[in-house]
């Protein structure tokens, strides 16, 4: 049972969603973590973990061993088969795997594996997010083995945004799990997993020894919420290594920025932190389009340069009508980037 004060019953809090004051994502009070001692320790049983059984999650460890990882977000429209399909089309060849996890815009999607199950049809390696918000530890399970028939990469697994902050506010939220526990579960289902983490956010000396714990909880990768300029991202990979004994692999965000829409969308991700700039290059430009593919590769060139980093995320925010149009500029990003060879 979580932490009961915690609006996510989280036991190893803070998540990455606490604000530059320290207040809660979901209440009007502060954080419950903050003032506990910190890093809450992982106490799991030390049961064995599997390494993956799937294909594509090898694949995935193959190419790590050769280069940075390339990986893309997916924009595809919610609870749409068509638009899953066009997406995955316009993506197929330039990238290394597609994470599939909540959208900016709208948190209700088909469930995971039967959204992974149409983008594979296409050709695609999927990484698949999997929140602990809308199901309890025997879905969650099943979600699991489900993933794993499918032949997913890997899962990204998070504990998620509350209800409350999404487009179902009357939805009740479950919270059975967290992404730490969730981790190991999926381990032991024989998947490749990544966890999140956002340097930026409070407690942030505090964050490393927490990526720490996520490791002992059976994660492999660590992706990064945007957090400033790559300078940034290298003390962080520094931090993590020392806290965890060992370098932890670290995907950092590329934002990918193409109009005002998706400005707005990414200004309201908790705990973004971006370089100094970065987005009013972009809408000041005389084609954003152009100019937001043209620093999101410069941004990835130099990140996948970066001291510490395994890879990088290209990600952003279309708007509706133009996810097949983002997917392109995606794509571009990503093949620039080394992804698909």
């Amino acid at each position: 049972m979580g932490t009961a004060a915690c609006p996510k019953r989280m036991t190893y809090g803070p998540c990455g969603g606490v604000g530059a004051d320290g207040g809660c994502e979901v209440a009007p009070e502060p954080c419950v973590f903050l003032p506990r001692p910190l890093p809450v320790r992982w106490s799991g049983d030390g049961t064995p973990l599997e390494e993956p059984r799937t294909r594509a999650g090898r694949e995935v460890l193959e190419v790590m061993a050769r280069r940075p990882l390339v990986v893309s977000g997916f924009p595809a429209a919610p609870m749409s088969r068509d638009s899953v399909r066009a997406c995955a089309e316009a993506l197929r060849g330039s990238t290394d795997c597609v994470l599939a996890g909540d959208s900016g815009r709208a948190r209700v999607q088909f469930p995971p594996a039967y959204r992974a199950r149409l983008m594979a049809a296409e050709g695609l390696r999927v990484w698949s997010g999997v929140n602990c918000r809308d199901r309890d530890r025997d879905a969650l399970d099943r979600e699991l083995a489900s993933l794993r028939e499918v032949g997913v990469a890997g899962v990204h697994c998070v504990t998620g945004d509350h209800t409350g902050s999404g487009d179902r506010p009357d939805a009740t939220p479950v919270f059975d799990l967290e992404a730490t526990t969730l981790l190991p579960r999926a381990r032991r289902a024989g998947l490749l997993t990544s966890f999140a983490e956002s340097p930026a956010a409070p407690p942030v000396r505090h964050r490393p020894a927490r990526v720490a714990e996520k490791v002992r909880a059976g994660g492999r990768l660590c992706w990064l919420q945007y957090c400033g300029e790559v300078e940034d991202v290298e003390a962080f990979a520094a931090a993590t290594a020392a806290a965890a004994g060992a370098p932890v692999p670290v995907l950092p965000g590329v934002p990918l920025v193409v109009d005002r829409a998706g400005a707005l969308l990414l200004a309201d991700f908790a705990a973004a932190v971006l370089p100094e700039g970065y987005v009013e290059r972009v809408l000041e430009a005389r084609d954003p389009e152009v100019v937001g593919v043209q620093v999101a590769v410069e941004l990835g060139t130099r990140l996948l340069g970066a001291s510490g980093v395994a890879g990088v995320v290209v990600a952003g925010g279309a708007g509706p009508g133009r996810e097949v149009a983002f997917a392109r500029a995606l794509a571009t990003v990503t093949r620039e980037l080394g992804g698909g060879s």
